[in-house]
């Protein structure tokens, strides 16, 4: 008896031990969003886990960072500290689906120059999950130091 307990636990805690979170996310405006492949099943990679494989856009991070220091030409007159993140909904087919600024910075207009360069930045590779490519949402945060944008 005391093996079967010990076998029926220890089969428990592998099983436990090799599942799999993942971070499901519902978008406000779901009933809206057009493109998503499984609208119960879009991630938000969480990179501790080997499985799971966030979007890739073909532009590079330093390549996006020196587009928005070149073409957001709010900060040449307004160079103060601030601070956001864009969030960008890639569909299973690599296709963005939406991106929109989730936390704000002081000014409307620097958001809308912000986010009219993460709007240019269409050809991604989609999330997968397992080795199947999945709906999810990547997100951006940035900072902005003496009028410069730096990702993080």
């Amino acid at each position: 008896m005391k093996r079967l307990i010990a076998l029926i636990f220890s089969a428990f805690t592998y099983q436990a031990a090799s599942a799999q979170f993942v971070a499901r996310m519902q978008p406000k405006d779901m009933d809206t969003l057009t493109g998503v492949c499984d609208r119960n099943n879009i991630i938000t990679v969480l990179p501790m886990f080997k499985d799971q494989q966030k979007a890739i856009c073909t532009v590079s991070e330093k390549e996006i960072e020196k587009k928005l220091n070149s073409e957001v030409v709010y900060l040449i007159a307004h160079p103060e500290d601030d601070k956001g993140i864009v969030g960008i909904i890639i569909n299973c087919k690599g296709d963005v689906i939406q991106c929109k600024i989730d936390n704000k910075t002081k000014s409307e207009e620097l958001d809308r120059q912000i986010l009219a360069v993460f709007l240019t930045l269409t050809d991604w590779k989609p999330a997968k999950l397992s080795g199947k490519k999945v709906d999810s949402m990547v997100l951006f945060g940035f900072d902005i130091e003496k009028g410069k944008i730096v990702l993080h």
